[in-house]
């Protein structure tokens, strides 16, 4: 065996095996995760469309069982007091626009993180007119389905705005 041959062999040994173990970028392939980025920016226009119209059964459909929410004050709401919220009327979006989207797959977990711009009053009656950061993660089920898991806001502070 010619010396370079052999240290070609060598290399290859170590190499392959190691390349094995690193993960292809978004863990799916490419024709994939473009499926999976336009199922994705589908369902965050239905979670608005869902929030704006105060639509408990389209929200119900996208929350997974285990849903948790965080609002941007802090509180933890599971699935079912999402929507009693939304079924109670008391909290109403006149607007709700989204911007910098951006999905990030993990295996069947999608990370969204994106900037809200705001306006209404939650179901508390206080003004949630601002701007907003938010983060939802998504997994998709055992029957193919992405499913709201985890949500969580934050309030973006103007300057000299109280905390």
């Amino acid at each position: 065996m010619a010396p370079g041959f052999a240290l070609i062999a060598v290399i290859l040994a170590f190499v392959l095996p190691l390349s094995a173990v690193v993960p292809q970028r978004g863990g799916m392939p490419r024709t994939q995760r473009h499926e999976s980025h336009h199922e994705i920016f589908q369902l965050e226009e239905t979670w608005r469309k869902a929030v704006l119209n105060s639509d408990a059964a389209a929200m119900s459909s996208l929350l997974a069982d285990d849903y948790i929410g965080i609002t941007a004050k802090g509180m933890l709401l599971t699935k079912e007091q999402t929507l009693a919220r939304l079924r109670s009327g008391r909290g109403h979006y006149t607007s709700l626009d989204l911007a910098d989207l951006k999905v990030r797959f993990y295996g069947t977990t999608a990370l969204v993180t994106s900037f809200a711009q705001a306006a209404g009053v939650n179901a508390e009656g206080e003004d949630v007119t601002g701007s907003f950061r938010y983060t939802r993660v998504y997994v998709r089920n055992a029957q193919g389905q992405w499913k709201i898991v985890s949500f969580e806001a934050s309030r973006i502070r103007e300057a000299g705005e109280p905390k």
